[in-house]
């Protein structure tokens, strides 16, 4: 199996928000693919990377680079010039999906749940703003991950705040209307949906500190969900990822409000793969440990 694949690079670092989760994602990738007995050599990337990817005549990439240069279609361009297969989404997949708003627009356009939203700019009218989305909101930088830039708020007097706390790391910034209820989400493998992971957090949301630092956040999977719920919410998952044109795998986030209703959140195209990261977990439920699942990701680099 491991001479199939060549000579691998497992694409990490990068130049993002989020490098030194890319970091720790990328050093287990790399553990789990030289266990296999794959050819696997570690690039932690910076703007000379493709001169490092062509003069190691490599011959797959293993891209686990989250954020801005490595998820939102800028390797994945540069990749394709070079004519080295790579994991993940293609370049307009990327493109999309690491716009929120993008992504929301054409959930919306395609008829797929999605929660009402308000682009903000330094001059919005933000009680309008409350007065058509209610409170409280969260306020997110478009094209940031890990919930960096992110802020709830419950009054009308924090909304400006919000919206400068997200505009340090995006142009882009719009406000989101608050779903109260529990948050799944879904991991995609090739053509297949993953167990559904329910997250139970400490926290007003699944922020930054949730996700990597905490030991408080808990996961549930088996999610709680019976059969039939489930089935219907890993068949919304897949399709919304397929509607931006999605493919190899990635993670759908979505909410449940009140009424029982499940809400499009976002894609993430190069999740994390840490000890604390969600699609290992659901891979674990699925029968399929951790090295096998990087072996089933890098086969999809095409």
């Amino acid at each position: 199996m491991s001479a199939e694949f060549g000579k691998v690079a497992v694409l990490m670092g990068g130049w993002a928000a989020e490098r030194d989760v890319s970091l720790n994602s990328g050093k287990a990738v790399l553990e789990a693919l030289q266990a296999k007995g794959i050819d696997a050599h570690g690039v932690d990337a910076d703007r000379n990377v493709l001169d490092i990817l062509q003069k190691g005549k490599f011959d797959r990439v293993f891209n686990i680079m989250h954020g801005r240069g490595g998820e939102d279609g800028e390797i994945q361009g540069a990749l394709e010039l070079l004519q080295i297969p790579y994991t993940g989404c293609g370049v307009m997949a990327s493109a999309i999906s690491m716009n929120k708003l993008m992504t929301k627009r054409i959930w919306s356009g395609a008829d797929l749940p999605t929660p009402a939203f308000v682009v903000l700019t330094a001059d919005s009218n933000f009680e309008a703003v409350v007065e058509k989305l209610g409170l409280p909101l969260i306020v997110k930088p478009a094209n940031e991950g890990s919930s960096i830039g992110m802020s709830k708020v419950n009054k009308v007097e924090e909304l400006q705040a919000a919206y400068e706390c997200a505009a340090e790391y995006d142009a882009l910034i719009f406000a989101e209307q608050w779903v109260t209820g529990n948050e799944y989400t879904i991991a995609i493998l090739g053509d297949e949906a993953l167990p559904v992971i329910r997250l139970e957090v400490k926290s007003d949301f699944y922020d930054y500190a949730a996700k990597y630092q905490s030991d408080e956040t808990q996961y549930h999977c088996p999610c709680g969900l019976d059969k039939e719920e489930e089935q219907t919410l890993q068949a919304l998952a897949k399709t919304a990822f397929d509607v931006v044109t999605a493919s190899g795998w990635g993670r759908v986030d979505v909410m449940r409000d009140q009424a029982g209703n499940f809400c499009l959140i976002e894609i993430n195209t190069v999740p994390g793969m840490t000890d604390h990261s969600l699609v290992p977990m659901a891979a674990k439920s699925a029968g399929i440990n951790f090295e096998d699942l990087v072996v089933r990701i890098l086969e999809t680099a095409i």
